[in-house]
């Protein structure tokens, strides 16, 4: 295979890696641009929408099928129940503490010992076997040369896309959007304008968790199996595009996924680094950004009012 194919094989690839890094990372960049919390259990509830889309897969497949009408309703079925679990996480986990006024080294642990809670749950619930996707949807494609890019390939790129511009609609356009906006901006002047600060919240880890339910889902069904420590890696993964993108933005955290997913598959190619230093390739270029550019790509500074 030429260079050339070589290439334009890898962007196909760091695409699709891409898009789920971007999913993620904007549950990172919601949660931490409105109320300052790295949610370190996002990770696990990517695994959580995994599952839950594997399950529902599972049950529908003899009415649907196990083709795109199954993997769809299982898909929305996972997004809807798996962000109804991120608002009772943030319920019963987070705003006691946020209503305490409590210090972010406090909020931080407890989204450290949810994430333990997911994972071994999990783990416990499914014995930590691997569990398979069945979907029968094959390899067919379009060929490009010696390059195949696979319908599953163009479908999960276009559903990303489609979903990434909803969040951007929704963000910037409706009423619920601007108020996350404007809490993100000063909590107490929204609870004088009468917005509902809790319930806006909420409805964030909502938005965030259904958007890493649908990345669990996607990432099934292109690498056909699930297990459920695999939250882990690709939760560090996404916080680190979200802090490429600049965490709190939410255009940054979507360029800052497909950014690292492009890397890290270009690394694989390149000399000395291959497959087994990708990691260490991706990570040092944050390291170098961050070390220019503090804020990340679209990140601002913030001023601390005293």
């Amino acid at each position: 295979m030429t260079v050339f194919y070589i290439v334009i094989q890898q962007i196909v690839n760091g695409l699709i890696l891409g898009s789920f890094y971007s999913l993620i990372a904007l549950g990172y960049s919601m949660v931490y641009g409105i109320i300052k919390l790295l949610n370190f259990a996002h990770g696990d509830i990517y695994m959580v929408g995994a599952f839950v889309g594997y399950g529902a897969l599972g049950i529908l497949g003899s009415r649907l099928g196990i083709g795109w009408l199954g993997i769809a309703a299982a898909l929305l079925i996972s997004m809807f129940l798996v962000g109804l679990l991120g608002m009772l996480v943030h319920r019963l986990a987070y705003q006691p503490l946020i209503n305490k006024r409590a210090p972010r080294m406090s909020l931080l642990i407890t989204a450290v010992g949810v994430s333990f809670t997911l994972f071994n749950g999990v783990m416990v619930l499914t014995n930590g076997e691997y569990k398979t996707f069945n979907t029968g949807l094959g390899y067919e494609g379009i060929s490009l040369g010696l390059v195949n890019i696979t319908y599953t390939q163009i479908i999960m790129v276009v559903a990303t896309g489609i979903l990434m511009l909803t969040l951007y609609w929704f963000i910037n356009r409706t009423l619920y959007g601007k108020a996350m906006r404007a809490i993100a901006l000063d909590q107490d002047a929204c609870r004088l304008m009468g917005i509902n600060v809790t319930k806006t919240i909420g409805l964030t880890f909502f938005v965030g968790s259904a958007l890493a339910a649908a990345a669990g889902v996607m990432a099934g069904v292109y690498y056909g199996s699930i297990q459920f420590y695999m939250g882990f890696v690709i939760g560090l993964k996404a916080f680190t595009a979200a802090v490429i993108g600049g965490i709190g933005s939410i255009p940054g955290a979507m360029i800052g996924g497909l950014i690292l997913g492009l890397l890290e598959t270009a690394g694989t190619q390149l000399p000395f680094i291959g497959s087994a230093w990708k990691d260490v390739f991706s990570f040092g270029i944050l390291i170098l950004l961050l070390v220019f550019k503090p804020t990340g790509i679209l990140g601002k500074s913030e001023i601390e009012r005293m």
